[in-house]
């Protein structure tokens, strides 16, 4: 034992000075933002933006009604995405909670088992096989000690750690034992500046607020342009200039769609909190609708595509040895231990190693029997100079048995030159070629008053991969069904990354693909070639960033799962990064936009379903809304060419406004997805979110409803009913017809999932009320129409809505006809 060890560590009480002066061992990670900033976020937005513009114009006029009902639209966008923002971090807290590291800590000369936090500069740790590395340690004592990298290097083979050797933060001690001194804590150790770099805030804007951006600009043009010419017309009828300008600014108003803003924090909020229910934890909301316009999937392998552990999967003995022997061999040649039951293993140790044991177990050759037989009498421990591994055991009846094991080259190269050697190497070469990672066992045994035998026996071969996971393949399957391309990026053997794509649906027989190795990253191929490869291995973190760049570059939306720290950066760059919860590392959580709870991809594919289902919610309730819209400005602008002077007041345009895009149209958010959505490519971020003929839809739908509208007034003044009152009914009507005939489409029925139906009886019964109520008629200028008027212009105004429900259903059976 070191002296440093016989000191028996820190005192207590230095330990606490210590923390007090150089703080937590934890991962910096960025302030939460304060409330005002949150608000001042959401406030940013375009269209609320906008609203805030005729919010000021409106109350500068006097009309405190309208510019209230503005004051809350904009209130309840900003309470629902501050509040959901809050709800994700608190969800992420709690997992990383979950999460937090352990550490065995030599202190006031006893051990103890405390939080990784607290732990501090000179403090003695000690390290077994399986230990999470708790901060940047030197080595003091090492007994065999190896340690899993992979998550700060990428690098997937363990590697040996001698005394004086620094071990980093976050990595993982496969085999051997130790004790270290810690050197560097928190923000300090290599994990903590890693983890500085990509604590920063994400500033790009996602797909639909690029897209909304550009159609704020689009309507706030329009909307000016159509507002000005409203007010010259009325200034020229010979109303006021006050009331003209009202009608004006009510009418851009209402070109808006000012339930927007809610609208899509509404779908968002929802869709993270299915999201969530799927084990899918939002960290950044507008992740939910991006997730949706993801056209690449940049996935790692290990415990993605795979399951995470290394297996045995393939057995080869030469003729006239048993595979009993064979798997003997590698029980007794081998530092790993399993415990638990049969149902309920748990590996300690190299995993692969780990692997021959569970193989050997499955067998019904258990370690523990093996041993109670066998005592190791020499052993030569593996190095990654020699490469092989060797141990001489004895049996109770006095055999002695000399087992090595390693890699085929080196093995196959301790045995005599003849047809088992050469027969020997021919298979190993098959299986390195199909992706295995490759050992080989030979052996040699006497038993005493016996010479040792001068050569070794071949005893076999071995096979080991980490599988792929059971439903990779049905997941890689459905991304492509969606218009997602899967990118393999790896660290490992181009042959194995090779097989596990080809395995997994990733390379298709027949189909273009190719494999990339990082080298050819270096030299800039892999710019050119993004369309084209499919795999990419032998990849260095930085490696990663830049081919997240040269897919970008190609007008991609990528998504990039990881779970290391050295996936961090690239999480950061991609458009979409996602870590895994359960074996990811916090700085790879931190640096995600989506946290994986159960490290599922297909939870990966749900979440792409919810990000399609909320951008499409968004376009209908455009449809929706616009429709109504322009139905409000053509009833305006073409009423007095038709004899109809006064169609409509302002405060009828609002009131109408209000109920339309207000309740119902916040329902849309809610609508369920149409799997139709999930069979076919998401758009490019460039086309425009009224792209896809949505204009067309929009100028249809419109049209329709002011002919109905202006039909009404013309019938009201013939029937000698109130003019405006007949307008105002069947305007707001006939948008809310509309609304059910946009209705995503529902397997079966049920009242659940009704929000749309329920919502559009509310608001006509509000819309009735405006004629019914006495109070209301006087604030809005309506007046009481008898029933048969109010029956005949109800019927009038369901025909939009059910000449748009009829050519969806046309449309929907011919693309269904073109399909079979």
């Amino acid at each position: 034992m070191s002296s440093l060890l016989e000191s028996g560590g820190l005192t207590d009480a230095e330990a606490l000075r210590r923390l007090t002066d150089d703080g937590p061992n934890a991962v910096p990670a960025a302030p939460p933002a304060t409330l005002a900033a949150r608000v001042l976020a959401q406030l940013r937005d375009p269209m609320i933006l906008l609203l805030g513009a005729a919010f000021v114009v409106v109350l500068a006029l006097g009309d405190v009604p309208d510019a209230s009902i503005i004051a809350i639209v904009v209130l309840v966008n900003t309470a629902i995405g501050v509040v959901q923002e809050r709800r994700a971090e608190q969800a992420m807290a709690a997992l990383g909670r979950m999460a937090a590291p352990r550490a065995h800590v030599l202190r006031d000369g006893r051990v103890s088992d405390i939080e990784a936090i607290g732990l501090v500069r000179g403090d003695v740790v000690r390290l077994e096989a399986g230990d999470v590395v708790p901060a940047d340690l030197t080595a003091d004592e090492a007994v065999g000690l190896e340690v899993d990298e992979s998550s700060m290097t990428g690098e997937s083979v363990p590697v040996g750690r001698t005394v004086g050797e620094e071990l980093l933060s976050g990595t993982v001690i496969t085999k051997g034992r130790g004790w270290g001194v810690v050197v560097r804590t928190g923000a300090e150790s290599g994990l903590g500046r890693i983890a500085a770099l990509i604590a920063t805030t994400r500033t790009e804007q996602t797909p639909l607020q690029a897209r909304l951006r550009r159609l704020s600009r689009q309507l706030v043009v329009a909307t000016a342009a159509i507002s000005f010419l409203v007010l010259l017309l009325s200034v020229l009828r010979g109303v006021a200039f006050g009331d003209s300008l009202i009608l004006a600014v009510s009418l851009a108003v209402a070109a808006i769609p000012e339930s927007l803003p809610a609208v899509v924090s509404v779908a968002l909020a929802l869709g993270a909190h299915r999201m969530a229910k799927q084990s899918a934890i939002v960290r950044w909301l507008p992740a939910v609708e991006t997730l949706g316009s993801v056209t690449v999937l940049a996935s790692d392998k290990t415990g993605t595509l795979t399951e995470g552990r290394m297996s045995v999967q393939r057995i080869w003995a030469p003729d006239g040895v048993a595979e009993s022997t064979l798997l003997r061999d590698v029980v007794l040649c081998n530092d790993a231990r399993l415990t638990g039951s049969e149902t309920d293993r748990t590996l300690i140790g190299e995993p692969m190693e780990a692997a021959l044991l569970l193989a050997a177990a499955n067998k019904g050759i258990e370690a523990v029997e093996l041993r109670d037989r066998w005592t190791r009498v020499d052993e030569v421990p593996f190095e990654s100079q020699s490469r092989h591994m060797v141990t001489v055991d004895r049996a109770t009846d006095g055999t002695t048995l000399e087992v090595v094991k390693g890699a085929p080259e080196v093995v196959l190269s301790m045995l005599p030159e003849d047809a088992e050697r050469s027969l020997g190497a021919t298979v190993a070469e098959e299986l390195a070629g199909s992706g295995f990672r490759v050992l080989a066992v030979a052996q040699r045994s006497w038993c005493p008053p016996q010479e040792r035998p001068e050569s070794l026996v071949l005893v076999g071969l071995i096979g080991i991969a980490d599988p792929p996971r059971a439903d990779a393949a049905a997941v890689v399957a459905d991304c492509r069904d969606a218009g997602i391309r899967t990118v393999l990026i790896t660290g490992d053997h181009p042959a194995t990354a090779g097989a596990i794509a080809s395995d997994v649906g990733i390379l298709e027989a027949g189909a273009d693909g190719e494999v990339m190795d990082g080298a050819a990253v270096d030299r800039g191929e892999h710019v050119e070639a993004a369309d084209r490869v499919h795999v990419y291995a032998r990849t260095r973190p930085e490696q990663k960033v830049d081919i997240i760049e040269a897919l970008k570059a190609r007008g991609h939306i990528v998504a990039m799962t990881g779970d290391g720290v050295n996936d961090g950066p690239a999480l950061r760059r991609a458009d979409i990064g996602v870590a895994m919860g359960k074996r990811g590392t916090e700085v790879a959580r931190q640096a995600a936009d989506v946290v994986l709870a159960d490290d599922n991809l297909r939870t990966l594919v749900t979440a792409v379903g919810e990000g399609r289902r909320v951008y499409a919610n968004i376009r209908t309730f455009l449809r929706y809304g616009l429709s109504g819209g322009l139905a409000e400005v053509l009833v305006l602008l073409l009423g007095p060419f038709l004899g109809i002077p006064f169609p409509l007041g302002a405060g009828q345009i609002l009131w109408i406004n209000m109920l339309t895009h207000g309740v119902p149209g916040v329902a849309f958010g809610g609508e369920p997805l149409d799997q139709r959505d999930m069979r076919h490519p998401s758009p490019s971020p460039e086309r425009s979110v009224l792209g896809g003929g949505l204009v067309r839809q929009i100028v249809a739908s419109g049209v329709l409803i002011a002919a109905v509208s202006l039909a009404a007034g013309l019938l009201a003044q013939n029937q000698g009913w109130h003019v405006q009152s007949a307008v105002f009914l069947t305007l707001g009507a006939a948008q809310l017809g509309l609304a059910l005939a946009l209705r995503a489409p529902r397997r079966r029925w049920s009242l659940a999932g009704r929000g749309i139906e329920l919502a559009v009886a509310i608001a006509l019964l509000l819309q009735m009320a405006a004629l019914w109520f006495a109070p209301l008629r006087g604030l809005l200028g309506t007046e009481v129409l008898e029933p048969r008027a109010q029956l005949v212009l109800l019927a009038m105004a369901c025909l939009p809505g059910l000449a748009i429900a009829a050519g969806r259903l046309l449309g929907h059976l011919r693309r269904h006809r073109r399909v079979r």
